[in-house]
């Protein structure tokens, strides 16, 4: 199947919002917030953060779109604002039916995430975190080049679990930590 990657528009809010919800009711624990919070955000909420997404130089969201239009996944890269020079991976997702290696599609988000940010922002450092119970997502990240950091954080939803936090040291090789 192919698969159209691309920067999220301003006015594509209900998308993002649908996608969004989908993926906190598919995978409740790798995402900071609960399917219940998102869905009573206010659609001006969802408005605001979809105009963020398209067109803010330090944080983008970058969706794939199936051949029928239908959107089947997502990532984004943003600063991690606790962390100087540091931008982050977040929010990566692919619809179950869109998932597997042959299709590649969660790697092409990550890639198109790690290319914007390397390409538009002057960080030294890229990381991003996985929730410590999510061994898929870890295998997965591993695979495609993020490494351990030895870093953890409470999860805010539970913080008796930990986020594990990986980083990508082919990110600007001569400066990696």
């Amino acid at each position: 199947m192919t698969y159209a990657v691309r920067r999220i528009e301003p006015g594509e809010w209900r998308q993002l919002r649908a996608l969004r919800l989908e993926a906190l009711q598919d995978s409740p624990t790798a995402f900071g917030t609960t399917p219940a919070d998102a869905a009573a955000l206010a659609d001006e909420i969802w408005q605001q953060q979809a105009e963020q997404a398209a067109s803010s130089p330090t944080t983008a969201t970058f969706i794939a779109v199936a051949a029928d239009g239908r959107w089947v996944g997502m990532a984004g890269s943003a600063p991690v604002e606790v962390v100087p020079s540091t931008f982050c991976i977040q929010g990566v997702y692919v619809t179950p039916a869109h998932r597997g290696r042959a299709a590649g599609l969660a790697a092409r988000l990550v890639g198109v995430a790690i290319a914007w940010a390397r390409d538009t922002t002057d960080a030294s450092w890229l990381t991003l975190g996985v929730h410590e119970d999510n061994e898929r997502a870890q295998a997965f990240y591993r695979r495609i080049g993020f490494t351990e950091t030895g870093k953890v954080v409470p999860c805010r939803l539970n913080p008796a679990r930990n986020i594990t936090i990986l980083g990508y040291e082919k990110f600007r090789p001569t400066t990696a930590r």
